[in-house]
């Protein structure tokens, strides 16, 4: 639902509205024993088995543990050390990424996307690659957080490193963020997947022999997960990437309203307002159990909720919209690769929420926490404090590592792009 974007909060660089833009609980800390998470066996080229070894400063766990861990070892084995000072508090390090992270400099080229309601989305890709790259480069889309855009430095980052690996990278903006176009009087909801969903059958018809994949943060992985799991084994990703995931939402409410979180409540409110305050006059006289009032002047993101995003999508309260829209729900259903990141001490996306029995269970799912992070910081690694966040040379190594066993078995097997099987007895997971 709406209280998961941290970062967007901060936004304060101005992107123009052209279709061409150029960017110049209580804190909670998991006790992991060696034991507990220390090594995984896994099958070496030569048949003989070995192990790998992650940090006990890392909770790694899933159902896809064996299979994705190697992908992941060089970034796992080594302890998490959040930056000094930074990284000692999860709101400095939250608010620090969010307003001192860099900017990488990307020119997009802009593509409006009218969907079967007649609303629309705003699609950016990375400008001149449609002549540059062959149309089998793997695709990856990305989704940021509540507001957030292709102007934020999160996306930024994982959108330059895919592309030096040769990858296609378009940030999927949704109605009204990052200046997406509003045409009918309905934004967009942690629980509607139809947007994405629509699209991913663009992208892919506009590319039918390339691989997909999508990486999410934050609102945008609650809703990534949603359609996982909706999709299940029709889903034609080939793989995903959950970060900061509120997945249950009731709790995410909950530790909303507490204590420094408010700050994060009415910043968000203050953004959600802007964006409806520019496109208010699709809303006049709109009726029914909408409360217009209320949304133009919300002093935290349920009122927003309350007074016009339950309304749209059909639920009876904000609290009806948030227990139904919770991406916890969906995990089981997952039959893509996915890999998700989270921070214990993320202030936005509690780890209490995190669904870690549906995770343990489904074989297509890996989970690693780190103990520090807050919400879209994980201000640790090399490129700290102001490159890329720590999370990013594991994304990459994981959705490379799909690509490569999927490039290995599409010619024998003539299976490109697709997802793992299910069986109405159970998950079979993907030989990826």
């Amino acid at each position: 639902m709406a209280r998961l974007d941290a970062h967007s909060l901060f936004r304060f660089r101005h992107f123009p509205s052209t279709f061409t833009t150029t960017s110049t609980h209580r804190y909670l800390r998991l006790h992991v024993t060696k034991s507990d998470v220390s090594s995984s066996t896994q099958m070496s080229d030569n048949g003989a088995p070995h192990t790998v070894q992650v940090h006990p400063s890392l909770e790694v766990i899933g159902g896809g543990r064996d299979k994705y861990l190697p992908a992941l070892k060089k970034n796992l084995e080594h302890p998490y050390n959040p930056f000094p000072l930074i990284g000692s508090n999860r709101h400095v390090e939250t608010i620090f990424a969010a307003f001192y992270r860099s900017l990488p400099d990307v020119k997009f080229r802009r593509e409006c996307l009218r969907t079967k309601d007649d609303g629309a989305v705003a699609l950016d890709w990375v400008a001149g690659d449609h002549k540059k790259l062959p149309p089998l480069s793997p695709i990856l889309i990305l989704l940021p957080g509540l507001t957030g855009g292709s102007g934020d430095t999160y996306v930024r980052h994982m959108l330059i490193r895919a592309r030096k690996l040769g990858w296609r990278v378009v940030v999927f903006n949704s109605r009204g963020c990052g200046n997406s176009p509003v045409t009918t009087p309905q934004f967009y909801s942690a629980s509607f997947t139809g947007d994405l969903t629509e699209v991913i059958a663009h992208v892919s018809g506009r590319y039918p022999e390339a691989k997909l994949y999508a990486v999410g943060w934050s609102l945008g992985a609650n809703i990534l997960v949603r359609y996982l799991g909706q999709e299940s084994h029709k889903c034609t990703l080939a793989g995903a990437v959950s970060l900061c995931n509120p997945f249950n939402l009731p709790i995410a409410d909950e530790d909303f309203h507490k204590g420094f979180n408010n700050i994060y409540d009415k910043a968000l409110a203050n953004s959600l307002r802007r964006i409806f305050k520019k496109h208010a006059a699709l809303f006049e006289d709109i009726g029914g159990e909408y409360n217009i009032p209320m949304v133009a002047n919300a002093k935290t993101v349920r009122e927003f909720d309350e007074g016009l995003t339950r309304v749209s999508f059909g639920f009876k309260s904000a609290d009806d919209y948030y227990l139904h829209s919770s991406s916890a729900d969906s995990i089981k259903d997952v039959c893509t690769p996915l890999l998700c990141i989270q921070a214990a001490n993320d202030p936005i996306a509690p780890a209490r929420g995190i669904p870690r029995k549906d995770i343990e269970e489904n074989q297509n799912c890996l989970l690693i926490v780190t103990p520090n992070g807050g919400h879209l910081g994980w201000v640790a690694g090399n490129e700290a404090p102001f490159g890329a966040p720590w999370t990013d040379p594991c994304v990459i190594d994981f959705l490379q590592h799909l690509d490569r066993r999927l490039s290995e078995t599409s010619s024998s097997h003539s299976q490109l792009n697709e997802a793992p099987m299910c069986t109405e007895g159970g998950l079979v997971a993907a030989e990826v």
